[in-house]
């Protein structure tokens, strides 16, 4: 399918018209960006790593009856998916306190919290996309009380599924972010789930050792990423145990290399 003009380009992705009404192509890039954009790098593979990642946990998700942006993947890099219209809002979902959490509130690093915890964050780098609360969404006409009540219904499924999912592969869901979109469908709008879900958007530890296999990795300088992407592709079984590396069918090896900007 051939690409249309660049509709949106954010730090980690590029969105693409295609001549299909209704469909886009998402470009999976990677660069590596941290503290909203003030920390970036260039880390050759993690795009391809990101895009069999977030395909192979969308394609999961809908199986259970989760719907999302996701039609199918085109290639190393790319996929197909629906043109939604994004409620710029981002939904995190936090089951042990580490990060921001813990720094506003005090809170030890690693506690497990008794119930997952949502919090919502206004879809906006130029302000550092701050916290907010239910009732700045519904003043400022960001989503609807139906359409929050949809996400939060949406977002504790997903977190039981991912959670049990990653446990089940020796990983501990430690917290992720979501973003949701609306289409039409039937004359009506409806709420689905959008963007990505990958060691980018999630904080992954292994349950053994408590390794971080995530963006913490670039976050906090702790080296290795692309090797902390590719392990947790190989237990999800998306490459096999032997395989080393990247491109397309992950035959060869991929070497880091990560260049300032």
């Amino acid at each position: 399918m051939n690409k249309g003009k660049k509709l949106y380009e954010g730090k980690a992705k590029i969105i693409y018209e295609t001549k299909e009404k209704g469909l886009a192509i998402q470009h999976f890039k990677d660069d590596a960006t941290a503290f909203n954009n003030k920390k970036k790098a260039t880390v050759e593979g993690k795009g391809v790593l990101n895009n069999r990642i977030s395909e192979h946990i969308l394609n999961n998700l809908n199986q259970v009856g989760i719907k999302n942006h996701l039609v199918k993947r085109l290639n190393m890099r790319e996929q197909l998916i629906k043109l939604v219209e994004i409620i710029p809002i981002e939904v995190i979902v936090r089951n042990i306190a580490t990060g921001s959490l813990t720094k506003r509130l005090g809170v030890t690093d690693g506690t497990v919290l008794e119930k997952p915890l949502i919090e919502f964050c206004y879809k906006k780098d130029e302000l550092d996309d701050p916290l907010i609360a239910k009732e700045h969404i519904f003043a400022f006409n960001w989503a609807t009380k139906e359409e929050i009540k949809i996400i939060e219904e949406m977002t504790f499924r997903i977190n039981d599924f991912m959670s049990g999912m990653f446990r089940g592969i020796g990983i501990k869901l430690v917290d992720f972010k979501l973003e949701f979109g609306r289409i039409w469908n039937n004359d009506q709008k409806e709420v689905i789930l959008a963007d990505e879900i990958s060691p980018d958007t999630c904080r992954l530890w292994d349950i053994k050792s408590e390794k971080k296999l995530d963006k913490d990795r670039f976050r906090k300088d702790l080296g290795n990423i692309i090797q902390a992407y590719q392990e947790v592709a190989r237990r999800l079984g998306i490459v096999p145990e032997t395989t080393n590396v990247s491109e397309v069918n992950f035959k060869k090896p991929t070497s880091i290399n990560i260049k300032k900007r």
